[in-house]
């Protein structure tokens, strides 16, 4: 039961005019407030990596789009079908509803769309993660990352991360490796010796900000220590000099909101944006196993995506 969930998803959010997964959420429960619809499963129905088990699930689907069809329709057609009663259902253009759910799945709809334009990841981030050295304990690092197409090459990425340290700038190079579980940076500084291993959620257009797990040794300290810590990427409008231009650790009590906006990303509620990127950061069970929080994670995604498909310039999009 289930056939091209996550394309159907995408296309009911363009229909309903949702822009964040919080927002389809919002829309299930509207219909069904005990409705089985929630965040965490909901990326991973948008993904391909499941599909809703309960058949209550696609009646409330059913209920909510209102297409005269039953929910056992709307799980088992295909993409193309479901496209169509969209369109006779509101009137729609078919070329623009498929535009506004590219804008909303991004990879989701890989097999059915293209994006003219670079991959979602390419871009410049400015990356917060908790400081390695053990003369800065308990502060904030703050790095540059840019994401660029290799070579010109569309499918194949390439990354740059630096840190601006008491004792000079660290660079790092690698590649990107995406796939539907992961992404992976491997970095290394260009002399050799020093590595950097990211491990990533799976990001999803317009990929406004990527987290996870961020491995390695210290560089700064008495000696080095293999260390690890959860971090934070967050895309900014364009590049920024600001980036590199102050220190890598960030004063204590910093506010992470107000250095993106200091980098040209200011935030509605950086209250708000604060507590959920420290949800992310140090929240959870830290016990013998340190898993980067998939709820807080989502979090974030929704506040950022929302930000930046309202503020963000993005590049046209267009369909095979």
């Amino acid at each position: 039961m289930g056939r091209e969930i996550d394309r159907k998803l995408c296309l009911t959010a363009a229909f309903l005019g949702a822009v964040t997964r919080k927002d389809l959420a919002a829309a299930f429960r509207a219909v069904n407030p005990a409705t089985a619809f929630d965040l965490e499963r909901a990326h991973k129905w948008l993904q391909g990596r499941a599909r809703p088990r309960e058949p209550a699930v696609y009646d409330d689907w059913a209920r909510l789009l209102d297409l005269g069809r039953p929910g056992a329709w709307v799980a088992g057609c295909d993409a193309e079908a479901f496209a169509d009663a969209l369109c006779a259902r509101g009137g729609l253009d078919r070329d623009a509803l498929l535009r506004r759910a590219l804008a909303f799945g991004g990879c989701a709809l890989k097999g059915a769309a293209r994006s003219d334009g670079p991959p979602a990841v390419v871009g410049t981030y400015a990356c917060y993660s908790h400081a390695w050295s053990p003369y800065f304990q308990g502060r904030l690092a703050r790095a540059a990352l840019t994401i660029a197409a290799a070579d010109g090459a569309r499918r194949s990425l390439d990354a740059w991360y630096a840190e601006n340290l008491p004792t000079g700038t660290v660079r790092y190079d690698g590649a990107v490796t995406i796939s539907e579980r992961a992404m992976h940076l491997d970095l290394r500084q260009p002399s050799g010796g020093v590595h950097l291993l990211c491990c990533l959620f799976p990001p999803a257009s317009p990929a406004s900000v990527l987290g996870g797990l961020m491995c390695g040794v210290t560089c700064l300290g008495p000696a080095p220590q293999p260390s690890v810590t959860r971090i934070v990427m967050v895309k900014l409008p364009s590049a920024s000099s600001g980036l590199l231009a102050a220190d890598t650790y960030l004063p204590p009590e910093a506010s992470i909101a107000a250095d993106l906006a200091a980098l040209g990303l200011p935030l509605d509620g950086p209250h708000s944006v604060d507590r959920a990127l420290a949800a992310f950061l140090t929240g959870g069970d830290r016990g013998d196993v340190d898993r980067a929080p998939a709820g807080a994670f989502w979090a974030l995604v929704d506040l950022f995506d929302r930000h930046w498909l309202t503020h963000a310039r993005r590049p046209g999009l267009a369909f095979a």
